[in-house]
């Protein structure tokens, strides 16, 4: 039976997504066509690139493209060392791989990641270690993965060892949540205190600034992504970042199918992947890379104008970037102020249902079928996070409406 109270919160909540909704439309105002999440804008020199690369003959993964490429990402990146590859995924595995990571150890990941951080981990034959977020970054917390690693690892011969299995924490990988920043400065002392590498998940934050220092440059190594949804594409595409000359070698190798450079035998000195960028991929991320302060320009402007129509709406906040950072809001995200899953899957369906495209946080790692038996520590700023994040429409071209 129905109780009055029970009328009264549904109403409630009603009112709610009423009125986010209502905010959201003063941002993005109906058009008759569906907004999507996150869409490309091709608006430089896309054409005439991909033109010369299709005229050049070098469409492969060789090409002037392909290392103009790599030396526009690295000089923007604040790198010595950019090798391109065919995805962020691959750009991760092969970044942990040549920072040591090794079948059998153990690897610090968020929970709260998109799936390929925790798969380019198991790629490897390593097993990830969730680790829980801050609500301040959505990122990595330093503090709560501190106090974990003194209470659950210990040193042994060196090495960092999980005390329940015995296996070594090789690595911890921070990513930058929607092109938020992890607070690197405290996370980078944890991982020199206990001696485990730092390889950034960054594909989410080309541009992103943590204090005037790019996201990319603030570990061992980086991984960066160029899929269809990110800020600047290549249809596909990733990037390992170092300023490891020697670790850059290996990775490029290792993703040239570590073929030993000859100029006509083919001949190989261990298992490498075919994992190296084609130049049209290359040529058309060398015209979007020109628009990259555009694009963040607009983005950060499209986020003020949320910031702004949400301010007035109880019952939710608006994602900020963390102080001491200049992100590149790759994706706009609100916060439900309560728990209320009725509330989220209101919105979201609610939302779809008048084409404002609109999505939850990825579902956390250690709740999927293939890495629930993973080691954790508690993870009760995830869980908050995953029951109250809501991702916005984000493309830059929204800042022109």
């Amino acid at each position: 039976m129905t109780t009055a109270s029970d009328s009264a919160a549904a109403n409630a909540d009603t009112d709610l997504v009423s009125r986010v909704l209502a905010a959201i439309r003063r941002v993005v105002p109906e058009s008759g066509a569906a907004v999507a999440l996150h869409e490309p804008e091709f608006a430089g020199r896309e054409w005439d690139y991909v033109r010369d690369c299709l005229d050049s003959g070098w469409v492969s993964s060789a090409g002037t493209y392909v290392e103009r490429f790599e030396r526009a990402l690295a000089e923007r990146c604040g790198v010595s060392e950019a090798i391109a590859t065919v995805n962020g995924t691959a750009a991760l595995k092969v970044a942990l791989q040549v920072a040591g990571v090794a079948p059998g150890d153990e690897v610090l990941v968020p929970a709260l990641t998109f799936v390929a951080t925790a798969n380019a981990v198991t790629y490897l034959g390593a097993v990830p270690h969730f680790v829980d977020s801050e609500t301040s970054t959505l990122g990595v917390s330093p503090a709560a993965l501190e106090d974990w690693l003194r209470v659950a690892c210990e040193r042994v011969s060196g090495a960092l060892r999980n005390r329940a299995t015995g296996r070594r924490v090789r690595a911890v990988v921070p990513v930058h949540v929607f092109g938020h920043p992890v607070d690197m400065d405290a996370l980078n002392e944890v991982a020199v205190r206990h001696r485990v590498v730092v390889v950034e998940d960054a594909t989410e934050a080309l541009g992103t600034l943590y204090r005037d220092r790019p996201a990319g440059a603030l570990g061992r190594l980086a991984a960066l992504s160029f899929n269809g949804n990110k800020i600047v594409t290549t249809g596909g595409g990733g990037a390992i970042l170092t300023d490891d000359s020697s670790l850059a070698r290996r990775a490029r190798h290792l993703t040239t199918t570590a073929r030993v450079t000859h100029r006509f035998s083919f001949d190989h000195d261990e298992v490498g992947y075919n994992d190296r960028l084609p130049g049209l991929n290359a040529a058309l991320g060398c015209a979007q890379l020109e628009r990259l302060d555009d694009f963040i320009a607009r983005k950060r402007a499209l986020a003020r104008r949320y910031a702004e129509a949400l301010a007035s709406v109880r019952g939710v906040r608006f994602f900020v970037e963390p102080q001491g950072a200049r992100a590149n809001y790759w994706l706009n995200a609100l916060l439900l102020e309560e728990d209320e899953p009725a509330v989220l899957e209101s919105l979201l369906e609610r939302g779809h249902c008048i084409g404002i495209g609109m999505r939850p946080v990825w579902r956390l790692m250690h709740r999927l079928p293939m890495y629930q038996s993973c080691p954790r520590m508690p993870l009760p700023t995830a869980q908050w996070l995953e029951r109250r994040l809501v991702n916005l429409p984000s493309s830059a071209a929204l800042a022109d409406v």
